[in-house]
Protein backbone atom coordinates (compact mmCIF):
# COMPACT_ATOMS: atom_id res chain seq x y z
CA UNK A 1 0.00 0.00 0.00
CA UNK A 2 2.44 2.36 0.69
CA UNK A 3 4.45 1.59 -2.58
CA UNK A 4 1.54 2.55 -4.26
CA UNK A 5 1.26 5.79 -2.68
CA UNK A 6 4.26 6.60 -3.08
CA UNK A 7 3.99 6.21 -7.06
CA UNK A 8 0.78 8.39 -7.24
CA UNK A 9 2.60 11.28 -5.26
CA UNK A 10 5.65 10.81 -7.76
CA UNK A 11 3.07 10.91 -10.45
CA UNK A 12 1.02 13.52 -9.62
CA UNK A 13 4.38 15.84 -8.90
CA UNK A 14 5.48 14.97 -12.81
CA UNK A 15 1.94 16.02 -13.61
CA UNK A 16 2.23 19.30 -11.76
CA UNK A 17 5.86 19.77 -12.83
CA UNK A 18 4.42 19.22 -16.85
CA UNK A 19 1.64 21.29 -16.19
CA UNK A 20 3.77 24.17 -14.53
CA UNK A 21 5.92 23.40 -17.72
CA UNK A 22 3.71 23.84 -20.05
CA UNK A 23 1.74 27.26 -18.53
CA UNK A 24 -0.70 27.65 -15.87
CA UNK A 25 -3.69 28.36 -17.13
CA UNK A 26 -4.69 31.95 -16.52
CA UNK A 27 -8.33 32.22 -18.14
CA UNK A 28 -10.26 31.68 -14.77
CA UNK A 29 -8.45 35.73 -13.48
CA UNK A 30 -11.17 38.31 -13.77
CA UNK A 31 -9.58 40.76 -15.98
CA UNK A 32 -9.25 37.85 -18.57
CA UNK A 33 -12.62 37.38 -18.57
CA UNK A 34 -13.90 41.00 -18.85
CA UNK A 35 -11.18 41.43 -22.06
CA UNK A 36 -12.78 38.30 -23.74
CA UNK A 37 -16.42 40.01 -22.69
CA UNK A 38 -15.33 42.90 -24.51
CA UNK A 39 -13.79 41.24 -27.44
CA UNK A 40 -16.75 39.11 -28.09
CA UNK A 41 -19.29 42.18 -28.54
CA UNK A 42 -16.59 43.56 -30.59
CA UNK A 43 -16.91 40.12 -33.10
CA UNK A 44 -13.46 38.42 -31.90
CA UNK A 45 -14.33 34.74 -31.73
CA UNK A 46 -11.61 32.33 -30.35
CA UNK A 47 -12.40 28.74 -29.72
CA UNK A 48 -8.47 27.49 -28.90
CA UNK A 49 -6.41 30.16 -27.29
CA UNK A 50 -5.83 30.78 -23.63
CA UNK A 51 -4.07 32.98 -21.42
CA UNK A 52 -1.38 31.44 -19.38
CA UNK A 53 1.67 31.70 -17.11
CA UNK A 54 4.84 30.27 -18.46
CA UNK A 55 8.25 29.22 -16.94
CA UNK A 56 10.49 30.62 -19.32
CA UNK A 57 7.75 33.43 -20.93
CA UNK A 58 5.81 34.86 -18.33
CA UNK A 59 2.47 35.99 -19.47
CA UNK A 60 1.54 34.60 -23.35
CA UNK A 61 -1.59 32.20 -24.67
CA UNK A 62 -1.64 28.03 -24.15
CA UNK A 63 -3.33 26.18 -27.34
CA UNK A 64 -6.22 24.23 -26.49
CA UNK A 65 -5.47 21.92 -29.74
CA UNK A 66 -2.92 20.99 -31.48
CA UNK A 67 -1.58 23.64 -34.36
CA UNK A 68 -0.56 22.60 -37.96
CA UNK A 69 1.43 24.25 -40.09
CA UNK A 70 -0.97 26.63 -42.13
CA UNK A 71 -3.04 26.64 -39.10
CA UNK A 72 -5.26 30.40 -38.74
CA UNK A 73 -3.59 31.25 -34.74
CA UNK A 74 -5.82 33.99 -34.59
CA UNK A 75 -8.30 36.68 -36.37
CA UNK A 76 -8.77 39.83 -34.86
CA UNK A 77 -11.61 42.09 -36.12
CA UNK A 78 -11.09 45.43 -37.04
CA UNK A 79 -13.19 46.48 -34.29
CA UNK A 80 -10.83 45.80 -31.48
CA UNK A 81 -8.34 47.08 -33.07
CA UNK A 82 -6.78 50.50 -31.51
CA UNK A 83 -5.53 52.98 -34.31
CA UNK A 84 -5.09 56.29 -34.96
CA UNK A 85 -8.58 56.19 -36.28
CA UNK A 86 -9.64 55.33 -33.05
CA UNK A 87 -8.17 58.22 -31.65
CA UNK A 88 -9.71 60.66 -34.64
CA UNK A 89 -13.48 59.62 -33.39
CA UNK A 90 -12.81 60.05 -30.13
CA UNK A 91 -12.93 63.60 -27.90
CA UNK A 92 -9.86 64.26 -28.70
CA UNK A 93 -10.04 64.06 -32.74
CA UNK A 94 -11.41 67.75 -33.13
CA UNK A 95 -8.28 69.02 -30.53
CA UNK A 96 -5.64 67.00 -32.76
CA UNK A 97 -6.88 67.96 -36.23
CA UNK A 98 -6.81 71.85 -35.30
CA UNK A 99 -3.68 71.77 -33.59
CA UNK A 100 -0.26 73.28 -35.80
CA UNK A 101 2.24 71.46 -36.44
CA UNK A 102 -0.01 68.32 -36.68
CA UNK A 103 0.87 65.78 -34.07
CA UNK A 104 3.03 62.33 -35.54
CA UNK A 105 0.65 59.11 -35.77
CA UNK A 106 2.67 57.62 -32.77
CA UNK A 107 2.02 60.90 -30.01
CA UNK A 108 -1.89 60.60 -31.22
CA UNK A 109 -1.87 56.89 -29.93
CA UNK A 110 0.03 57.77 -26.42
CA UNK A 111 -2.27 60.68 -25.51
CA UNK A 112 -5.61 58.63 -26.57
CA UNK A 113 -3.64 56.22 -23.61
CA UNK A 114 -2.90 58.34 -21.31
CA UNK A 115 -6.44 59.97 -21.67
CA UNK A 116 -7.91 56.85 -21.43
CA UNK A 117 -6.12 54.92 -18.41
CA UNK A 118 -6.70 58.57 -16.64
CA UNK A 119 -10.51 57.82 -17.38
CA UNK A 120 -10.46 54.62 -15.29
CA UNK A 121 -13.69 52.81 -15.38
CA UNK A 122 -15.40 55.58 -17.73
CA UNK A 123 -13.35 54.45 -20.76
CA UNK A 124 -14.44 52.38 -23.24
CA UNK A 125 -10.97 50.85 -23.78
CA UNK A 126 -10.34 49.78 -19.66
CA UNK A 127 -10.82 45.77 -20.60
CA UNK A 128 -8.02 46.30 -22.62
CA UNK A 129 -6.01 49.04 -20.31
CA UNK A 130 -6.64 46.39 -17.17
CA UNK A 131 -3.95 43.67 -18.88
CA UNK A 132 -1.30 46.06 -20.36
CA UNK A 133 1.84 45.80 -18.27
CA UNK A 134 1.81 48.79 -15.73
CA UNK A 135 6.01 48.68 -16.22
CA UNK A 136 8.27 48.04 -18.76
CA UNK A 137 12.05 47.04 -19.38
CA UNK A 138 12.76 48.85 -22.10
CA UNK A 139 16.20 50.38 -21.87
CA UNK A 140 14.72 53.92 -21.71
CA UNK A 141 13.08 52.57 -18.57
CA UNK A 142 16.47 51.41 -16.88
CA UNK A 143 18.49 53.54 -14.18
CA UNK A 144 21.80 55.09 -15.38
CA UNK A 145 23.25 52.10 -13.15
CA UNK A 146 21.84 49.46 -15.39
CA UNK A 147 22.27 51.33 -18.92
CA UNK A 148 25.84 51.57 -17.64
CA UNK A 149 26.39 47.82 -18.08
CA UNK A 150 25.29 47.97 -21.72
CA UNK A 151 28.35 46.82 -23.94
CA UNK A 152 29.01 49.71 -25.13
CA UNK A 153 26.71 50.26 -28.72
CA UNK A 154 23.53 49.31 -27.03
CA UNK A 155 24.34 51.50 -24.32
CA UNK A 156 24.98 54.49 -26.45
CA UNK A 157 21.09 53.56 -28.62
CA UNK A 158 19.42 53.25 -25.05
CA UNK A 159 20.63 56.70 -24.24
CA UNK A 160 19.23 57.91 -27.73
CA UNK A 161 15.95 56.09 -26.94
CA UNK A 162 15.75 58.10 -22.98
CA UNK A 163 16.51 61.31 -25.07
CA UNK A 164 14.09 60.87 -27.84
CA UNK A 165 11.21 60.27 -25.29
CA UNK A 166 12.66 63.09 -23.30
CA UNK A 167 12.20 65.27 -26.34
CA UNK A 168 8.59 64.05 -27.28
CA UNK A 169 7.62 65.41 -23.69
CA UNK A 170 8.93 68.49 -24.12
CA UNK A 171 7.89 69.46 -27.95
CA UNK A 172 4.27 67.74 -26.77
CA UNK A 173 3.61 70.01 -23.72
CA UNK A 174 1.24 72.93 -25.97
CA UNK A 175 -0.43 70.30 -27.30
CA UNK A 176 -1.30 68.80 -24.40
CA UNK A 177 -2.17 72.30 -22.53
CA UNK A 178 -4.64 72.61 -25.35
CA UNK A 179 -6.91 69.52 -23.85
CA UNK A 180 -7.50 70.92 -20.37
CA UNK A 181 -11.25 71.52 -21.58
CA UNK A 182 -11.83 67.71 -21.53
CA UNK A 183 -10.41 67.76 -18.19
CA UNK A 184 -11.57 68.48 -14.47
CA UNK A 185 -7.84 68.25 -13.70
CA UNK A 186 -4.77 69.89 -14.76
CA UNK A 187 -3.03 68.64 -17.83
CA UNK A 188 0.31 68.39 -16.42
CA UNK A 189 -0.77 66.26 -13.94
CA UNK A 190 -2.20 63.94 -16.45
CA UNK A 191 0.28 64.54 -19.18
CA UNK A 192 3.36 64.31 -17.01
CA UNK A 193 7.01 62.42 -17.60
CA UNK A 194 5.88 58.46 -16.65
CA UNK A 195 2.97 58.73 -18.22
CA UNK A 196 3.95 59.73 -21.60
CA UNK A 197 7.20 57.12 -20.95
CA UNK A 198 4.15 54.78 -20.07
CA UNK A 199 2.47 55.19 -23.06
CA UNK A 200 5.44 55.28 -25.61
CA UNK A 201 6.58 51.97 -24.64
CA UNK A 202 3.50 50.56 -24.74
CA UNK A 203 3.14 51.69 -28.51
CA UNK A 204 6.50 50.59 -29.49
CA UNK A 205 6.72 46.89 -27.63
CA UNK A 206 2.81 46.19 -28.35
CA UNK A 207 1.79 47.69 -31.87
CA UNK A 208 1.46 45.46 -35.38
CA UNK A 209 2.22 46.65 -38.57
CA UNK A 210 -0.54 48.28 -40.16
CA UNK A 211 -0.35 50.94 -42.87
CA UNK A 212 -2.63 53.20 -43.09
CA UNK A 213 -4.17 56.24 -45.59
CA UNK A 214 -1.92 59.74 -45.44
CA UNK A 215 -4.37 62.11 -43.14
CA UNK A 216 -3.40 65.89 -43.45
CA UNK A 217 -4.23 66.16 -39.38
CA UNK A 218 -1.29 64.28 -38.62
CA UNK A 219 2.97 64.94 -39.82
CA UNK A 220 4.56 63.38 -42.16
CA UNK A 221 5.82 60.49 -40.41
CA UNK A 222 4.74 56.92 -41.20
CA UNK A 223 1.33 55.90 -39.79
CA UNK A 224 1.91 52.27 -39.74
CA UNK A 225 0.52 51.49 -36.07
CA UNK A 226 -2.29 49.25 -34.50
CA UNK A 227 -2.39 47.79 -30.96
CA UNK A 228 -4.09 44.76 -30.68
CA UNK A 229 -5.82 43.59 -27.58
CA UNK A 230 -4.85 39.66 -27.02
CA UNK A 231 -2.98 39.10 -30.12
CA UNK A 232 -0.73 41.09 -28.01
CA UNK A 233 -0.31 38.69 -25.48
CA UNK A 234 1.12 36.76 -28.01
CA UNK A 235 5.51 35.78 -27.14
CA UNK A 236 8.31 36.26 -29.46
CA UNK A 237 10.72 33.08 -31.06
CA UNK A 238 13.10 33.06 -33.21
CA UNK A 239 12.44 29.62 -34.35
CA UNK A 240 9.04 30.08 -35.24
CA UNK A 241 7.82 30.70 -38.26
CA UNK A 242 4.06 32.64 -38.89
CA UNK A 243 2.01 35.04 -41.86
CA UNK A 244 0.54 38.08 -40.52
CA UNK A 245 -1.24 40.52 -42.55
CA UNK A 246 -4.43 42.42 -42.23
CA UNK A 247 -7.37 40.80 -44.45
CA UNK A 248 -8.54 43.08 -46.66
CA UNK A 249 -12.41 41.24 -47.58
CA UNK A 250 -12.65 40.13 -43.32
CA UNK A 251 -11.89 43.31 -42.42
CA UNK A 252 -9.74 41.48 -39.74
CA UNK A 253 -5.90 41.00 -38.93
CA UNK A 254 -5.32 37.22 -38.92
CA UNK A 255 -1.98 35.52 -38.17
CA UNK A 256 -0.96 32.00 -39.60
CA UNK A 257 1.66 29.40 -38.21
CA UNK A 258 3.92 27.83 -40.40
CA UNK A 259 5.22 25.52 -37.62
CA UNK A 260 3.55 22.92 -35.59
CA UNK A 261 2.36 23.28 -31.70
CA UNK A 262 1.15 20.94 -29.43
CA UNK A 263 -2.03 20.98 -27.39
CA UNK A 264 -1.44 23.10 -24.45
CA UNK A 265 1.76 24.06 -25.58
CA UNK A 266 2.44 27.86 -25.60
CA UNK A 267 1.62 29.41 -29.38
CA UNK A 268 4.50 31.66 -30.04
CA UNK A 269 5.13 33.79 -32.96
CA UNK A 270 8.29 35.63 -34.70
CA UNK A 271 8.57 39.89 -34.60
CA UNK A 272 11.57 39.33 -37.01
CA UNK A 273 14.97 38.12 -37.42
CA UNK A 274 16.06 40.57 -34.42
CA UNK A 275 19.55 39.94 -32.47
CA UNK A 276 19.42 40.07 -28.41
CA UNK A 277 20.42 43.87 -28.39
CA UNK A 278 17.46 44.83 -30.95
CA UNK A 279 14.94 42.54 -28.79
CA UNK A 280 15.86 44.39 -25.77
CA UNK A 281 15.76 47.78 -26.90
CA UNK A 282 12.48 47.22 -28.91
CA UNK A 283 10.54 45.08 -26.73
CA UNK A 284 12.34 44.98 -23.48
CA UNK A 285 13.47 41.17 -23.35
CA UNK A 286 16.14 38.74 -24.26
CA UNK A 287 15.56 35.30 -25.77
CA UNK A 288 18.13 32.50 -25.04
CA UNK A 289 19.95 30.69 -27.87
CA UNK A 290 19.05 33.42 -29.85
CA UNK A 291 19.99 31.74 -33.69
CA UNK A 292 20.08 36.04 -34.82
CA UNK A 293 22.24 37.15 -32.01
CA UNK A 294 25.53 38.64 -32.12
CA UNK A 295 28.20 40.61 -30.32
CA UNK A 296 29.00 44.09 -31.90
CA UNK A 297 32.78 45.59 -31.91
CA UNK A 298 32.91 49.23 -31.88
CA UNK A 299 35.02 50.97 -33.75
CA UNK A 300 37.14 52.57 -30.62
CA UNK A 301 37.61 48.72 -29.84
CA UNK A 302 38.29 47.83 -33.43
CA UNK A 303 41.27 50.91 -33.81
CA UNK A 304 42.76 50.11 -30.53
CA UNK A 305 44.67 47.57 -32.02
CA UNK A 306 46.06 49.56 -34.67
CA UNK A 307 48.99 51.59 -34.08
CA UNK A 308 48.86 55.41 -34.74
CA UNK A 309 52.29 55.76 -35.59
CA UNK A 310 50.96 53.45 -38.80
CA UNK A 311 51.40 56.57 -41.70
CA UNK A 312 48.28 55.33 -43.60
CA UNK A 313 46.30 54.56 -40.69
CA UNK A 314 43.63 57.84 -41.14
CA UNK A 315 43.55 56.80 -45.13
CA UNK A 316 42.50 53.24 -44.09
CA UNK A 317 40.26 54.46 -41.95
CA UNK A 318 38.75 56.75 -44.21
CA UNK A 319 38.19 53.80 -46.63
CA UNK A 320 36.27 52.03 -44.38
CA UNK A 321 34.11 54.66 -43.11
CA UNK A 322 33.49 55.97 -46.81
CA UNK A 323 31.84 52.42 -47.27
CA UNK A 324 30.17 51.92 -44.47
CA UNK A 325 32.63 49.37 -42.90
CA UNK A 326 32.74 51.12 -39.33
CA UNK A 327 29.47 49.62 -38.41
CA UNK A 328 27.81 46.24 -37.90
CA UNK A 329 30.81 44.67 -37.03
CA UNK A 330 30.08 41.47 -34.98
CA UNK A 331 30.92 37.98 -33.63
CA UNK A 332 28.16 35.40 -34.08
CA UNK A 333 27.03 31.69 -33.72
CA UNK A 334 29.73 31.22 -36.39
CA UNK A 335 32.70 33.50 -35.53
CA UNK A 336 33.14 36.94 -37.01
CA UNK A 337 30.93 38.16 -39.56
CA UNK A 338 32.59 38.72 -43.24
CA UNK A 339 32.44 42.48 -42.31
CA UNK A 340 34.51 42.45 -39.45
CA UNK A 341 37.08 40.34 -41.09
CA UNK A 342 37.09 42.65 -44.04
CA UNK A 343 37.69 45.89 -42.11
CA UNK A 344 40.08 43.97 -40.14
CA UNK A 345 41.77 42.77 -43.42
CA UNK A 346 41.59 46.54 -44.60
CA UNK A 347 43.54 47.69 -41.47
CA UNK A 348 46.13 44.63 -41.46
CA UNK A 349 47.35 46.22 -45.38
CA UNK A 350 51.05 46.73 -45.45
CA UNK A 351 52.68 49.89 -47.14
CA UNK A 352 52.91 47.95 -50.46
CA UNK A 353 49.22 46.19 -50.20
CA UNK A 354 47.58 49.36 -49.91
CA UNK A 355 46.77 49.97 -53.56
CA UNK A 356 44.46 46.77 -53.46
CA UNK A 357 42.06 47.58 -50.92
CA UNK A 358 38.72 47.37 -53.52
CA UNK A 359 40.19 44.22 -53.89
CA UNK A 360 39.57 43.35 -49.80
CA UNK A 361 35.97 45.33 -49.92
CA UNK A 362 34.63 42.91 -52.93
CA UNK A 363 35.64 39.42 -50.84
CA UNK A 364 39.11 39.07 -52.43
CA UNK A 365 42.44 38.18 -51.06
CA UNK A 366 45.98 40.31 -51.06
CA UNK A 367 48.21 38.15 -49.27
CA UNK A 368 48.66 35.23 -46.92
CA UNK A 369 50.12 37.77 -44.02
CA UNK A 370 47.32 40.05 -44.22
CA UNK A 371 44.19 37.53 -43.74
CA UNK A 372 47.07 35.67 -40.93
CA UNK A 373 46.96 39.31 -39.19
CA UNK A 374 43.22 40.44 -39.84
CA UNK A 375 41.96 36.25 -37.85
CA UNK A 376 45.01 36.98 -35.24
CA UNK A 377 43.71 40.57 -34.75
CA UNK A 378 40.22 38.93 -33.99
CA UNK A 379 41.27 36.58 -31.98
CA UNK A 380 42.38 39.09 -29.69
CA UNK A 381 39.48 41.45 -29.84
CA UNK A 382 37.22 38.19 -29.50
CA UNK A 383 39.37 37.67 -26.03
CA UNK A 384 38.92 40.98 -24.73
CA UNK A 385 35.53 41.04 -25.27
CA UNK A 386 35.13 38.40 -23.17
CA UNK A 387 37.34 39.45 -20.31
CA UNK A 388 34.98 42.57 -20.66
CA UNK A 389 32.05 40.93 -20.67
CA UNK A 390 33.01 38.63 -17.62
CA UNK A 391 33.92 41.94 -15.50
CA UNK A 392 30.70 43.07 -16.18
CA UNK A 393 28.98 39.76 -15.16
CA UNK A 394 30.68 40.06 -12.23
CA UNK A 395 29.68 43.77 -11.58
CA UNK A 396 25.95 43.04 -11.97
CA UNK A 397 25.89 39.82 -9.22
CA UNK A 398 27.44 42.59 -6.56
CA UNK A 399 25.25 45.12 -7.43
CA UNK A 400 22.37 42.29 -7.33
CA UNK A 401 23.07 41.64 -3.50
CA UNK A 402 23.36 45.10 -3.11
CA UNK A 403 20.61 46.87 -4.78
CA UNK A 404 17.53 44.87 -4.17
CA UNK A 405 15.23 47.41 -6.46
CA UNK A 406 17.36 46.86 -9.75
CA UNK A 407 17.36 43.12 -9.55
CA UNK A 408 14.22 42.76 -12.43
CA UNK A 409 16.81 45.02 -14.26
CA UNK A 410 19.74 43.38 -13.63
CA UNK A 411 18.82 39.99 -14.44
CA UNK A 412 17.92 41.10 -17.63
CA UNK A 413 21.17 42.34 -18.48
CA UNK A 414 22.97 39.59 -16.87
CA UNK A 415 20.84 37.26 -19.83
CA UNK A 416 22.44 39.77 -22.20
CA UNK A 417 25.61 39.42 -21.27
CA UNK A 418 25.88 35.88 -20.33
CA UNK A 419 24.38 34.89 -24.18
CA UNK A 420 27.06 37.64 -25.66
CA UNK A 421 29.79 35.34 -23.49
CA UNK A 422 28.44 32.42 -25.15
CA UNK A 423 28.89 33.91 -28.94
CA UNK A 424 32.18 34.98 -27.83
CA UNK A 425 33.60 31.82 -26.44
CA UNK A 426 32.05 29.62 -29.41
CA UNK A 427 34.20 32.59 -31.69
CA UNK A 428 37.15 32.34 -29.76
CA UNK A 429 36.97 28.70 -30.04
CA UNK A 430 36.27 28.90 -34.21
CA UNK A 431 39.27 31.14 -34.58
CA UNK A 432 41.51 29.27 -33.05
CA UNK A 433 40.61 26.60 -34.83
CA UNK A 434 41.66 29.33 -38.02
CA UNK A 435 44.42 30.31 -36.69
CA UNK A 436 45.73 26.93 -35.90
CA UNK A 437 44.85 25.74 -39.81
CA UNK A 438 46.91 28.99 -41.40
Amino acid sequence: MRKSRGRTGRKRRRKHLKSFMDGVNCSHKLEYIKLKKWLKERGFEDRNLRPAEFWETGRGLMTTKALQAGDLILSLPEKCLLTTGTVLSSCLGGYIVKWKPPVSPLLALCTFLIAEKHAGDKSPWKPYLDVLPKTYTCPACLEPDVINLLPKPLKKKAQEQKMMIQELFRSSRAFFSSLQPLFAENTAAIFNYSALEWAWCTVNTRTIYMKHPRRECFSLEPDVYALAPYLDLLNHSPNVQVKAAFNEQKRSYEIWTNSQCKKHQEVLICYGPHDNQRLLLEYGFVAMDNPHSSVYVSADTLLKYFSPLDKQRNAKVSILKDHDFLENLTFGWEGPSWRLLTALKVLSLGAEELACWKRILLGGVTSARNEQQALATAAKICHFLIEETQHVLLQISQLKRDKENLKPHLALVEMLRSEDLKILQKSAEILCNLNLGT
